[in-house]
């Protein structure tokens, strides 16, 4: 390594875990043993006590939704303190009268429940299957993520005011501008005097329209992980 690290940043589902499940025991050991060496972060795309949780309240600073709720680990009560972003506030109507437009063009018309999730962070979700379909069906719907992503550029250009993701099994994710992970690792870095050159990522998603894509594209030492099962093997070179 041309700079020496000192802070190491990761995704969760995907790159440490499956989805919404709690963090294996040996990946959990190779982020103790980065622990003695980095100063860890976890940049997630939910909420940041969620994270924190699932990740079974592992001693380390959460930010979540994109950077609009910042997580700070406290020792003594070995819990996570969280400040939220103001609120960004947004023309419902409007948002779901652009969003019934794409559904006619793109040909996302039938769909359970709400079009739209309207989250109090501000960001939002564009379930195509709509906000009550059955796991399964969400599941089942677009597994390699080729739908969305042959409608990825139409859903960008109808929410200017958003960066777009591909999120979930079968939605987009709708974060207000400026917010994403590489802003929020940004942020972190400058807050703790720690150069983009000094910090790594770890992610999944960093394909087109995946939410770790703009870190992987901003020239940050990033780490592929493209099987959580095979995370440990992935960083070794990190605790040489």
């Amino acid at each position: 390594m041309s700079t020496p690290l000192k802070l190491v940043a990761f995704d969760l589902d995907g790159t440490l875990t499956q989805h919404k499940t709690p963090i294996e025991p040996q990946n959990r050991a190779v982020l103790e043993a980065l622990s003695q060496r980095y100063h860890l972060l976890m940049v997630g795309a939910g909420n940041a006590q969620r994270i924190f949780h699932q990740l079974g309240d592992f001693p380390i600073d959460v930010i979540g939704n994109y950077g609009m709720q910042h997580g700070s680990y406290d020792p003594e009560s070995r819990s996570l303190r969280v400040e939220n972003a103001a609120p960004v506030p947004c023309d419902r109507e409007d948002i779901l009268a652009r969003a019934a437009e794409l559904r006619y063009r793109c040909g996302f018309t039938h769909y359970m429940g709400g079009s739209v999730e309207f989250h109090d962070s501000g960001v939002l979700t564009f379930a195509l299957l709509g906000t009550e379909a059955a796991p399964a069906d969400k599941l089942a719907f677009d597994p390699d993520r080729s739908r969305r992503r042959a409608v990825l550029d139409q859903v960008t250009a109808a929410f200017p005011e958003f960066n777009v993701f591909v999120g979930g099994s079968s939605s987009f994710d709708l974060a207000p501008k400026p917010y994403d992970k590489r802003y929020a690792l940004e942020r972190y870095c400058a807050a703790h005097g720690i150069a983009l050159s000094e910090a790594a990522f770890c992610g999944d998603d960093y394909g087109p329209g995946g939410n770790d894509e703009c870190v992987y594209r901003a020239g940050v030492r990033f780490f592929k992980v493209d099987d959580y099962r095979r995370f440990g093997e992935t960083v070794a070179e990190l605790l040489r």
